[in-house]
């Protein structure tokens, strides 16, 4: 079209640009194999890696009190032999279909994830459940495992960032709570670890009846349901007597209550001469995913807090003052009950300075929040899911993790369906509905220089213990 200048021509209207449409997690079908086990299946077309999850209810709590560390060294040895394939022989049948196998404990159980190519399904699935139903745990490789924990609680409490967050722990719960204490075990118990502990813990607690089986990718072609019954559904066991029933959720968050240590609002001081750098871990009570009013909030309130450099802790410690890096904060949910959590390192001469600042700001958070911090967190949480959840493996391990807390990825639609509803008031009740100014607080760093300027704050009695 002609503009009636010489050319120059019309250009066609900009289109209009169309809000994003709400997104859901991917729908799942589930079922149940002959043996008791939950199935869930994503169907996600062009994910040409699928990803297994097998979640098992068996909480942290109900290792041995004197052998804690169990579960972690049965997950880690449970894929280096069988019955039928010793450590070598597995290895190369993994490898020869290109079957990616790992495992680990959580606070409310354990999780076997397998990836692989379509092509290799059913040979993923055979070896498998091979080794969740015969594993031999071959007492060299246990011994092997042991080592190497007890390497890595060295390396933990080394590393300031992982003893920040042992203290942290140590000093909020209860002595009596499994979750005061490492969730790979300590020293004294890992160093106890025999072979039989081993499968004496996998003997009482891996059965397919407590047992969530996801499965997500490109499923085409493929006939999960055939498959699965003439592997893990051929899987049968005689289970003891059930020592963990699990409660109801309002008695979970009662008892939520009475986990937290009575002196917890303190500081706690670990002396690393020399230091730096310092390390800051402050924590107090949080919500679990059950809790009222729905988990949106909370998801929304970490990124505003200390979810990007823009956010209110880092505007000032990072961007205003130059003392970080970058400090992060979010709620993290238990099973029962929950954390909120903000951490972080600084350079050592703005210690006192660098707590104090970030205690203001927490607690000022309690006098509210803005609107175009409520939509901003808004938009980042929800317009990011989308890509969070892109893959079959994303998708396997959230809806895993959620099993184990007894949820589906339900849960996670209507987190996201909720942003919806958030406004600044919204985020304002939600924050003060668990945090009241009462702070655990842990430094990591040279006492002798920085203990006392801290003291010097009046935020709390400060202790020293050695690092």
């Amino acid at each position: 079209m002609s503009t009636g200048q010489p050319g120059l021509a019309t250009l066609p209207p900009r289109p209009e640009v169309q809000p994003a449409e709400p997104w859901e997690f991917p729908g799942a079908r589930r079922g149940e194999l002959p043996n008791g086990m939950t199935t869930v299946a994503y169907d996600i077309p062009g994910q040409y890696v699928l990803s297994l999850r097998v979640a098992f209810h068996a909480p942290l709590r109900l290792e041995p009190r004197d052998r804690e560390g169990v579960g972690t060294i049965m997950a880690r040895t449970m894929d280096e032999g069988t019955r039928s394939h010793d450590a070598d022989e597995m290895a190369e049948a993994l490898e020869r279909a290109g079957i990616a196998v790992g495992a680990g404990m959580a606070e409310s159980g354990l999780v076997v994830d397998v990836d692989v190519a379509p092509r290799h399904f059913a040979r993923a699935l055979e070896l498998l459940t091979e080794f969740l139903s015969e594993p031999a745990f071959p007492e060299a490789e246990v011994a092997r495992h042991v080592r190497a924990r007890l390497a890595e609680i060295e390396h933990e409490r080394a590393a300031p960032g992982s003893r920040a967050a042992l203290e942290f722990l140590r000093t909020y719960f209860q002595p009596s709570e499994r979750a005061a204490r490492p969730a790979a075990g300590a020293r004294d118990t890992v160093a106890r670890i025999t072979r039989d502990d081993v499968a004496a813990f996998h003997a009482r607690h891996v059965h397919p009846d407590r047992a969530t089986l996801v499965v997500a990718g490109d499923l085409s072609g493929l006939d999960v349901d055939a498959q699965l019954a003439a592997t893990l559904g051929a899987w049968t066991t005689t289970p003891p007597v059930e020592e963990d029933p699990a409660p109801d959720p309002g008695a979970h968050r009662a008892r939520a209550s009475r986990r937290r240590r009575d002196d917890a609002a303190r500081i706690v001081f670990v002396d690393r001469p020399g230091s730096v750098q310092t390390e800051l871990y402050v924590g107090c009570p949080g919500p679990d995913r059950r809790t009222k009013g729905g988990w949106s909030a909370y998801s929304v309130l970490g990124f505003v807090l200390g979810g990007s450099p823009n956010a209110r802790i880092d505007a000032v410690l990072r961007e205003e003052k130059g003392f970080t890096y970058g400090i992060r904060s979010g709620f993290r949910p238990h099973h029962r009950g929950g954390l909120f959590l903000t951490s972080g390192s600084v350079r050592a001469d703005s210690t006192a300075e660098s707590l104090g600042l970030l205690l203001d700001i927490l607690d000022g958070a309690r006098e509210g929040f803005t609107e175009e911090e409520a939509r901003e967190g808004v938009d980042y949480v929800g317009r990011t899911a989308p890509g969070r959840f892109a893959t079959s493996d994303a998708v396997a391990d959230e809806a895993a993790l959620l099993a184990l807390d007894g949820l589906t990825t339900d849960f996670t639609s209507q987190t996201l369906a909720g942003l919806a509803d958030l406004d600044a008031q919204a985020l304002g009740d939600a924050y003060d509905r668990y945090v009241t100014g009462e702070w655990t607080v842990i430094v990591v760093g040279d006492a002798k220089e920085y203990a006392d300027p801290v003291r010097r704050l009046r935020r709390g009695d400060v202790t020293v213990v050695p690092a």
